[in-house]
């Protein structure tokens, strides 16, 4: 399941180490300290792992830092997906700081999938505009919980409901205030409902090797305090997996994205924030509308070791029609993996990549980009 709301899309990274794998897949790492962190089996609550470790992190739009988390995972009998409470609190070196919590569970079977996360977050970014890059501080609050109904052990339908508080600012003493045009983002408190399908036929939810999983989910916002604001959101990824040899995998990815004209920007349909892209920071090419592409090459070279190259090309603008002109967006890259678990696929990844700009950007996460 998604995590929805992005305010100032720290509070979706401590979101993904939060709840655990699957979708958000971001849960245990580090490089130094870890050898096996799940080495006991997890069949049951009683026989499940506890973790508890410092997870590096790089991206071009907070910078680099560290998350702290610690977690308790199990599965329930018969249950395929993993359940877990976990918490994590994150700081990077450009200010940025987010605490958050989550507690998620997979019934017998994978027939009730249920998904709760709550966080605060006080983050610094560039945000991108007709302006130039403009040093935003953003603070938020959010709390989404989620429920999903397995109709099969592959086909689930579900919603979610998100209550999100977020305030604006310039992040720099004196000189203009907050732009007109993003005045009426300054201070918001919204709630959102979505409703969720997800058809979910890959042999692993952590390191899928061949398969596919088609994810939809669409949203209605609306204001809860001062003037009445209402929006939609609609998002859809396809995700492939085709072995290659004992030790190769293709893995790709479609994903389209539509928001309504009333959508905060920090909701809005994002490069990278939506899809998973590498290559820009998320807060450079927000808008309406979103389509992109990806594809990416893994190898496990040992028992511990990886590499991984990757390639996407995208279109984000106003409507369909104007994708086209607004121009295309792409980037191409290769990383490493370390697996950070003998028990469990988890790996540390490390990717470089240069975009169709010039630009050169590192990213630092752990877990599978999708």
């Amino acid at each position: 399941m998604k995590c929805g709301y992005v305010p100032a899309l720290v509070l979706l990274v401590l979101c993904q180490i939060c709840t655990g794998p699957g979708r958000a897949n971001q849960i245990e790492a580090n490089l130094g300290t870890i050898s096996d962190p799940a080495s006991a089996a997890i069949s049951g609550v009683r026989d499940g792992s506890f973790i508890a470790v410092p997870i590096p992190f790089s991206n071009p739009t907070v910078g680099s830092g560290l998350v702290l988390g610690a977690g308790y995972l199990f599965t329930s009998n018969g249950a395929t997906k993993p359940s877990g409470l976990g918490f994590g609190a994150l700081r990077s070196d450009n200010g940025s700081e987010a605490y958050g919590g989550a507690l998620n569970f997979a019934s017998a079977d994978n027939r009730w999938l249920f998904a709760s996360f709550f966080g605060t977050a006080n983050v610094n970014y560039d945000l991108y505009t007709g302006l130039g890059k403009l040093p935003i501080r953003q603070k938020g609050n959010l709390a989404r919980l989620s429920l999903a109904y397995g109709v099969t052990p592959q086909l689930s339908f579900g919603g979610a409901l998100s209550y999100l508080e977020s305030s604006l600012s310039l992040n720099r003493t004196g000189g203009p205030a907050l732009p007109a045009f993003l005045d009426r983002d300054r201070e918001l408190k919204l709630m959102k409902f979505g409703l969720t399908a997800q058809f979910d036929r890959r042999d692993d939810s952590l390191y899928p090797t061949q398969g596919t999983d088609l994810y939809f989910e669409a949203s209605h916002g609306w204001t809860v305090q001062g003037i009445s604001r209402r929006y939609d959101k609609a998002v859809a990824t396809f995700d492939m997996y085709t072995p290659l040899g004992s030790a190769g995998v293709l893995a790709g990815r479609l994903a389209g994205c539509a928001t309504s004209q009333e959508t905060p920007f920090f909701d809005q349909c994002s490069l990278g924030g939506t899809d998973a892209f590498r290559g820009f920071s998320s807060t450079e090419y927000l808008a309406d509308r979103l389509v992109s592409a990806q594809v990416e090459y893994r190898r496990t070279m040992t028992k511990r070791l990886g590499a991984v190259m990757f390639a996407g090309i995208g279109w984000t603008g106003d409507s369909l029609a104007t994708l086209h002109d607004a121009g295309r967006h792409s980037a191409a890259g290769i990383g490493v993996r370390y697996r950070v678990s003998t028990k469990y696929p988890v790996d540390l990844s490390i990717d470089g990549s240069i975009n169709d700009q010039g630009d050169e950007l590192l990213n630092v996460y752990v877990g599978q980009r999708f």
